[in-house]
Order: C-alpha cells, then sequence, then structure tokens
C-alpha cells in the first residue's frame, strides 16, 4: 500500500481514538447511564390501582456512575430527589463492580488517547518494529476495545443482577417499597458500546494499512524454518 494511503489510515483511526477518549470522558460525567420508571408497591397494594390509576404510583429514574436523580410517586405527586453515590450510597451497592467500573473507564481513555498519539506517530514520524510501531497499534486497540466490553459486562450486571435501581429506589425508605418498573440503558452506556467498536474497526485499518496481525509473522517464519531444517 503506498505510503500515502497508510498516512490517511492511521490519521483516521488518530482520530477516532481521541474521539473516543472524549467520548467517554463526556459519558462518566453525566447521568445517562440508565433510565426507567420505579413502582410504589406500598402505596399501589394500599388502594389496589389498576390500569391509569397505577400511574400514579409509578415515578422515573436516571443515574450514571456519579450521581442521578429519582421522582418520587405515591399517589399524592411527584417529589424530585438528587442522590449521589458517594459516599451516600456504597452501603447498599456493589462498591467493588461500581468502582472497578469507573477504573475501566479511567483506563480506556488513558489507552484512547495513547493509541490516537501513536497512530498519529505512525502516520508522520518513523516507526520501529516495537512498541512504537504496529505491534504496539494492535496492543493498544485491543486493551481500550477489552475495558469498553469489561465496563458494559460490568455494569449490565451490577443493573440488572443486582438490581441497582430497586437498591437506590428503596433507600432510606421506611415504611414504602419500591420496584423497578421498567429500566433502559440509555445514551453514555451505548457511547462506550461506540467506542469498543471502533478500537475493533481501529485494528481492522492498521491490517488493512499493510500490517500482520501479531505473532502470525512469527509462525509463518517457524514453517520456513521447519521446512529448512528438513531440507537436512
Amino acid at each position: 500500500m503506498p505510503a500515502q494511503q497508510k498516512k490517511i489510515i492511521f490519521c483516521v483511526a488518530g482520530v477516532l481514538s481521541f474521539a473516543c477518549a472524549l467520548g467517554t470522558a463526556a459519558a462518566i460525567g453525566t447521568q445517562l447511564w440508565v433510565k426507567g420508571t420505579i413502582l410504589c408497591k406500598t402505596g399501589a397494594l394500599l388502594v389496589n390501582a389498576t390500569g391509569q390509576e397505577l400511574e400514579k404510583f409509578i415515578g422515573k429514574i436516571q443515574y450514571g456512575l456519579f450521581y442521578g436523580e429519582r421522582v418520587r410517586q405515591c399517589g399524592l405527586g411527584g417529589r424530585p430527589f438528587q442522590f449521589s453515590f458517594f459516599p451516600d450510597l456504597l452501603k447498599i451497592i456493589p462498591a467493588s463492580i461500581h468502582v472497578s467500573v469507573i477504573l475501566f473507564c479511567t483506563v480506556l481513555i488513558v489507552f484512547a488517547l495513547v493509541g490516537a498519539g501513536f497512530f498519529m506517530f505512525n502516520a508522520f514520524g518513523s516507526p520501529y518494529e516495537t512498541l512504537h510501531g504496529p505491534i504496539g497499534l494492535y496492543l493498544w486497540s485491543f486493551i481500550a476495545c477489552s475495558c469498553g466490553c469489561l465496563i458494559m459486562i460490568l455494569f449490565s450486571s451490577e443493573v440488572k443482577i443486582h438490581h441497582l435501581s430497586e437498591k437506590i429506589a428503596n433507600f432510606k425508605e421506611g415504611s414504602f417499597t419500591f420496584k423497578t418498573h421498567s429500566e433502559q440503558f440509555a445514551n453514555s452506556f451505548w457511547i462506550i458500546l461506540v467506542c469498543s467498536l471502533v478500537h475493533f474497526l481501529n485494528a481492522l485499518l492498521i491490517r488493512f494499512a499493510g500490517f500482520e496481525f501479531p505473532f502470525s509473522k512469527s509462525k509463518d517464519s517457524g514453517t520456513i524454518t521447519g521446512a529448512a531444517d528438513l531440507m537436512y
């Protein structure tokens, strides 16, 4: 492939990596990871609410990695509440999983920026056949893509398996019990998915630029060496 085309491919990959770093950083700071509705189970059972009456007992909730808000709806109008994960909710949420999600988000940002820098270095500089060159590009892209997948897996398990929305809704609720009525992942969660796909795409762009996947050359050379040994 001509050098000019390789330069263009690496520049595109570098811009995509930098955009992923910015997108992930923006996603961490929002409260648009989960949106849902919360049913005031106690109030609905007291009046035996059904149909349209049940809507008077359905509030809303949305949150991110650090803070969120909910509207408490128990038949007497909505009452908005703000909440923060640190330090308020640490005792009721799976803190190890939640902190791991934040940690992997940070790692994703770091390696996306590292990848962007190395893509630009390979586009305009003189890369070596080491971590500065294609091997490094594959490595940074693989780590960033893996971090994105881990973020989605861990956060999904926190929300769905550990019922995070219900735990938040029932925090400091004495006589009322709340139950998740509906919930869905919001924009910031899907940004992480897009970033993971972009880093996977970057790995394909490296291959399209004419650089073999790591260890593929060593396998080929090992085959040639073995054939040469047989000749003797």
